[in-house]
């Protein structure tokens, strides 16, 4: 398992101000050692979380042009026919995955193709499973025209802890299924929005796994 490139600094920042207060607590507050002991667990607790968080482990990726895989790891929370009004304007079926801060937060592309459309939202923060978050939080928008052929939209979606969404995809870049789309940190979800027709593959409350799980076969 390696560490995601988006969280070494974050994780070297917090090892040194960790390091550095348990050091002035065993110079300062030497005769309060119960204190410092707590505390030095507390150190070590928040370190491997962050750890945890930041996790990239390996995937052995299932690539086909005809199934759209699962762009992150969590919790399928919506399987729905939706209007879809910033790029398609019409009617999609909506698969919403959550990911929950234990959860390995990279988000992957689910088909191979070249991206159509790119737009970045700032917004709020709401619970990712607020019903408004997919169209108020921060959040970004891909379209890609899929090998197969039909388009499909995926969003990140910032959440309550979540103060940071990354990518690197913009317009006119082709990407490979499976590969890193981009990165949130700190709790989210992402949405998929496919053609009605698409024939799904997975059941709300189902886990899945970025780059793994397929989530719906697209008719060609």
């Amino acid at each position: 398992m390696k560490i995601h490139k988006e969280g070494r600094r974050i994780l070297f920042v917090t090892l040194l101000v960790l390091l550095a207060l348990n050091l002035l607590l065993s110079r300062y507050n030497g005769p309060n050692v119960a204190f410092n002991r707590i505390f030095a667990g507390v150190s070590v607790v928040v370190f491997l979380a962050l750890l945890q968080f930041f996790r990239s482990p390996f995937r052995r990726l299932l690539t086909h042009e005809d199934l759209l895989l699962a762009p992150a790891d969590g919790k399928v929370v919506v399987i729905e026919e939706v209007y879809e009004p910033e790029f398609f304007e019409d009617a999609r079926r909506q698969i919403s995955v959550f990911m929950s801060p234990i959860n390995v937060h990279i988000t992957r592309n689910p088909v191979s193709g070249i991206v159509k459309y790119f737009k970045y939202h700032p917004g709020q923060y709401l619970v990712a499973w607020h019903p408004k978050s997919s169209t108020q939080n921060e959040r970004t928008t891909v379209v890609v025209e899929s090998d197969a052929g039909p388009l499909v939209l995926f969003r990140q979606i910032a959440g309550a802890m979540a103060r940071r969404i990354v990518w690197y995809v913009n317009e006119g870049d082709e990407v490979s299924q499976g590969e890193e789309f981009g990165f949130i940190k700190f709790g989210s979800r992402v949405d998929i929005f496919v053609p009605l027709d698409a024939e799904i593959k997975v059941e709300l409350g189902q886990k899945v796994k970025g780059g793994e799980t397929v989530l719906c076969q697209l008719k060609g």
